[in-house]
This record gives C-alpha cells, sequence and structure tokens, in this order.
C-alpha cells in the first residue's frame, strides 16, 4: 500500500478538523436554567410583596423620624427634616410601659390559651366516634365567623343587664350582684383574654391535630402492652412528637396576638385596662392626629416583638440540640 506525501505548500495545520470558535458565554447548566426559571416564577409575588408590605414599612419608618401631622401628611415628602423627637415623646408619654406590659400579659395568656384549648380539643376527636365530623367542623367555627359578630355576641353575653353569664350566675352559682365583665378593671383583661384564646384555638387544633394523626400506632400500642397508662403515653409519647409543632404554634400565636388591634377595640375600646399598643398606636393617629408619633410608637414596639421572639427561638434551640 502506497501513501502520497503532501505537497510543499500542505501544513499539518490543514489537515485539522475545524473547531467552532468559542463564545464568550458559557452554555447554562441544569442547575442554573433551574434556578433561573424558579426566579422567573417567583418574581411576581415577590413584587407584589414589596409593594404591599416592603413600601409601607419603608414609609413608616420614615415617618417615625419625621414631625408629621395628619393635616401635613399629603405636604411631607419622604426625606423632610428628620429628628428624634417622636421617639422620645413616645418612650416618656404617660402609659407606655403599663401599655406594653398589657400587651405582653395580653399575648402571652391569649398565645398559652388559644394552644392549650387547641391541644385539648385535638385529643377529644383524635379517635373515631360517632358525629366527629360534625365536631370538628364546629371547632373552627370560632375562627371562621366574622370578628365582628362573634364580638357582639360576646357583649351581649356578659352584659350586666340583659347577658345570659349574669342570669345563670346570680342562679345557679349565688352571685350577689351582675359583674360587668368588660367594663371592669379587674376583670376586663381577663376577659378579652379569654376571647382571644377561644377565638383561635382553632388555628393550633388544625395544625395539632395533623401531627397527632401522624403518630404511629405502634409507639402508643407497644406502652398501652407494658402498663403506660393514659398520662404517661401522653407525656413520653404524644408529647414529644408534638412540641416542635408547639413551639412554633407559640411564636406565630404571639406574633399575631401582639398585633391584634380588632378584638380589643371591638370588645372594650381599650378601656378598663386593656390597651394595648396596637390600640395606642391608632388614638395617636385618630385622637391626636400624631402620625410621626404613631409611626415611632409602631417602630419601637416592632423592635422590641423582634428582640422577644429572637431571644425566645435562639432559647427554644438551645434547648432543643441538647
Amino acid at each position: 500500500m502506497t501513501t502520497t506525501a503532501p505537497g510543499p505548500g500542505h501544513s499539518p495545520a490543514q489537515e485539522r478538523p475545524t473547531r467552532p470558535p468559542r463564545s464568550g458565554r458559557r452554555p447554562l447548566t441544569l442547575r442554573r436554567r433551574e434556578s433561573r426559571a424558579g426566579l422567573a416564577l417567583v418574581a411576581p409575588t415577590l413584587l407584589v410583596v414589596l409593594a404591599v408590605v416592603g413600601v409601607p414599612t419603608v414609609w413608616t419608618v420614615l415617618l417615625a423620624f419625621q414631625r408629621v401631622r395628619l393635616a401635613t401628611l399629603r405636604k411631607t415628602g419622604l426625606f423632610g427634616e428628620f429628628t428624634l423627637d417622636n421617639l422620645d415623646r413616645v418612650v416618656h408619654t404617660p402609659g407606655f410601659a403599663g401599655t406594653l406590659g398589657t400587651t405582653v400579659l395580653y399575648s402571652l395568656g391569649g398565645t398559652t390559651g388559644s394552644i392549650l384549648i387547641g391541644l385539648v380539643a385535638a385529643l377529644v376527636v383524635r379517635r373515631p366516634f360517632r358525629g366527629r365530623t360534625l365536631v370538628r367542623a364546629s371547632m373552627l367555627l370560632p375562627y371562621v365567623a366574622p370578628v365582628v359578630a362573634v364580638a357582639f355576641v360576646w357583649q351581649v353575653m356578659l352584659d350586666p343587664q340583659l347577658g345570659i353569664v349574669n342570669d345563670w350566675g346570680q342562679r345557679f352559682l349565688g352571685w350577689d350582684a351582675p359583674i360587668p365583665f368588660l367594663s371592669q378593671d379587674s376583670t376586663a383583661l381577663w376577659t378579652v383574654i379569654a376571647f382571644e384564646a377561644w377565638r383561635y384555638f382553632p388555628f393550633a387544633f388544625l395544625f395539632l391535630l395533623a401531627r397527632l394523626q401522624a403518630v404511629p400506632g405502634e409507639l402508643e400500642e407497644a406502652a398501652r402492652v407494658d402498663g403506660a397508662t393514659p398520662t404517661q403515653r401522653f407525656r413520653h409519647i404524644l408529647l414529644p412528637q408534638l412540641m416542635p409543632v408547639i413551639a412554633l404554634l407559640w411564636v406565630l400565636r404571639f406574633i399575631m396576638t401582639f398585633n391584634k388591634f380588632d378584638d380589643v377595640y371591638l370588645l372594650t375600646g381599650g378601656a378598663a385596662g386593656t390597651e394595648v399598643v396596637s390600640v395606642r398606636v391608632y388614638q395617636f393617629l385618630t385622637a391626636r392626629t400624631d402620625v410621626g408619633a404613631a409611626a415611632a410608637q409602631a417602630v419601637v414596639l416592632a423592635v422590641v416583638l423582634l428582640a422577644f421572639v429572637a431571644l425566645y427561638l435562639r432559647f427554644f434551640a438551645g434547648r432543643r440540640d441538647t
């Protein structure tokens, strides 16, 4: 077999196959394409959240450091004359510490009460029985009913003259006189806490019931065979399974209750020792028409809430890791 030698004008580079020119961009990997697709899907929701939450939050923070009244709000720009007088007035205004303490007590009581009632309700309807579906559906009524309607019902029930609670108390419990639950300093706050716990226990009930139904039945069956009592089974089997859910519920409900306004305002209007921070902010805004002070108070209390929640989360995380 004979081969022909390359000619004198032939170069070795001409024998190599030509490669396409390299572009300046590297081809996207599958992970990067998925990331971009996910970002494109989330972008509309992110923009809506920024418009609905981000812009009002930034504007509130800016107003907290400006002297703004309700009458001059339209003339005030975003970057006016900044001052710390609003924060100083809010902190040193009489009643600020008392209102903060009332809010913490109201939040702790309402949060703990709603979780306890929700836990008891979840344990009651955990096992099948006749009419369980109807009972479970009825337990959601306080949460789904309009707050105006349920607040009016509670006002009528607790009325000293027309309420059924005072009527039964005097008739069956031997009360000497009707009790003004919503207008007496010694009972108004506890009544509002009871209303908060009753109204929002279905929120905890749904989460706890879902977690209870996910607990393997073999664990309880083995404990029952070993002779464990119902209390021991709850303490050593069910409660450890529920603790992460209870901790999450506690944080969520505390944040929601700390910012509550409509429940307290509809029941008492903030009177009789039930003035919480949200009602105080509303009164600064409407009665005093002081937008700057109202915004400053909202910012101060938001910082307090964030610090409290951060300390709680750190404490719980440390206990759980150990």
